[in-house]
């Protein structure tokens, strides 16, 4: 489960950040997790809540932003959703050659005193 290490990991850097600005308090922050990201949102939003207790996110309202996949196709330039990294083509049925979106997880803002 990957997800717990990710989570430790975002608040790790929430903790660091928030030292930084002498905040005391998160209320709310927000994170984009990619479709195509391997991370499982549920999972990952679970993990979270459970490794901020007592710490500086404990009883932050956390909010997950899921963002879609996007490709281009190789042989028709066409831009379209992905559901998966196997996705095909919707115009002539190929794989994407390039990953334009989808397999980010980032904070996205964070609302603290």
């Amino acid at each position: 489960m990957h997800e717990l290490s990710l989570a430790l990991e975002v608040l790790g850097l929430v903790t660091s950040e928030a030292a930084k600005n002498r905040v005391k308090v998160i209320h709310e922050i927000q994170i984009e997790i990619g479709k195509i990201s391997g991370v499982e949102s549920d999972v990952f939003q679970a993990a979270l809540e459970i490794s901020a207790r007592n710490s500086i996110l404990d009883n932050a309202r956390i909010i997950i932003i899921n963002s879609p996949g996007k490709g281009r196709c190789m042989s028709c330039s066409e831009e379209f959703d992905m559901e998966d990294l196997l996705a095909l083509c919707p115009n002539c049925q190929h794989q994407p050659s390039e990953i334009t979106g989808g397999r980010e997880l980032k904070v996205l803002s964070m609302m603290a005193e």
